[in-house]
């Protein structure tokens, strides 16, 4: 799935040279959300009996997960590099993480090491000289994509922790409220684009095995990960996406970035860490 997820950063810095970022995204998710739609029909009845209240936190997922961080990634990086955008939005796990301690999953002592680790891989990129010039208004887009990604991430895991409602309900309901917001405001301020049979290939592939599949996954493992495990576990897209950057947009890093990303990993790993026989104490009913 990260894999996934990490190949559509190269996909979208592509399609960007010829579609307007929220049109993009809002075609992309409608598409996707169609393409579920058979799934969710087979599972009507569930949809019928869902409570009022748990319909409305769906579609407020929607709205924060898919129109405003799906859709903050689009236009951000029509400003920023991938590599770049993706360590910013490294530090959810650590927003994630201090938001935790005044839930039910507060992190372990082994994962605030994990997160500091993180931290100073992330402060070790942007040291000074190093972070890209002239782009005070992607580095806005991104801090305000960054809080969203945060509050997606912690209200997801709470939309699927007692994994009552199946993850392909949650994914098509929340990407249909996202998706619509996304492409009216695409519509609106954009107008209808003409696109090439270029741009209509990456939409596809976007929106069928990226989003259709990889979301739903996605919200499968939230029924089984603390919120900051699904976090932190996402976060290993930051070396596989500066790597795919490097080999197809060209994107150079020099050696202190690397090794930032290093540490960024490295904290990935001991956020992950759990001993042996330890099961999670909010894994989904077998």
């Amino acid at each position: 799935m990260t894999f996934l997820w990490s190949t559509s950063w190269v996909l979208i810095k592509r399609g960007l040279v010829e579609i307007p970022p929220l049109t993009f995204a809002g075609l992309r998710y409608a598409l996707a959300f169609l393409l579920l739609v058979p799934a969710v029909w087979v599972r009507r009845r569930e949809v019928r009996t869902l409570p009022t209240r748990e319909t409305a936190r769906i579609a407020v997922l929607g709205v924060v997960l898919y129109a405003l961080t799906q859709g903050g990634q689009f236009l951000t990086l029509a400003h920023l590099e991938a590599t770049t955008l993706s360590l910013v939005l490294s530090m959810t796990a650590i927003v994630v993480g201090l938001a935790g301690t005044r839930g039910r999953e507060s992190p372990r002592p082994i994962q605030w090491l994990g997160m500091a680790l993180a931290a100073g891989g992330s402060a070790a990129y942007f040291a000074p000289g190093r972070a890209e010039a002239g782009h005070a208004l992607g580095y806005a887009l991104a801090a305000a994509t960054l809080t969203a990604n945060a509050a997606a991430s912690l209200l997801g895991r709470r939309v699927n922790r007692d994994a009552t409602v199946p993850p392909v309900v949650v994914t098509a309901l929340s990407m249909g409220a996202g998706a619509l917001i996304l492409l009216a405001a695409g519509l609106v301020l954009d107008g209808i684009p003409v696109l090439s049979l270029r741009s209509w290939a990456i939409i596809a592939w976007l929106a069928v095995v990226n989003t259709a599949f990889a979301f739903t996954l996605w919200n499968r493992t939230l029924q089984t990960l603390s919120a900051v495990e699904s976090t932190v576990l996402n976060n290993t897209m930051l070396v596989q996406i500066a790597l795919l950057a490097w080999l197809f947009l060209g994107e150079t890093r020099g050696l202190i970035e690397w090794l930032g990303l290093g540490l960024v990993a490295g904290g990935t790993a001991l956020v992950q860490f759990r001993p042996r026989g330890r099961r999670s104490r909010n894994a989904a009913p077998t």
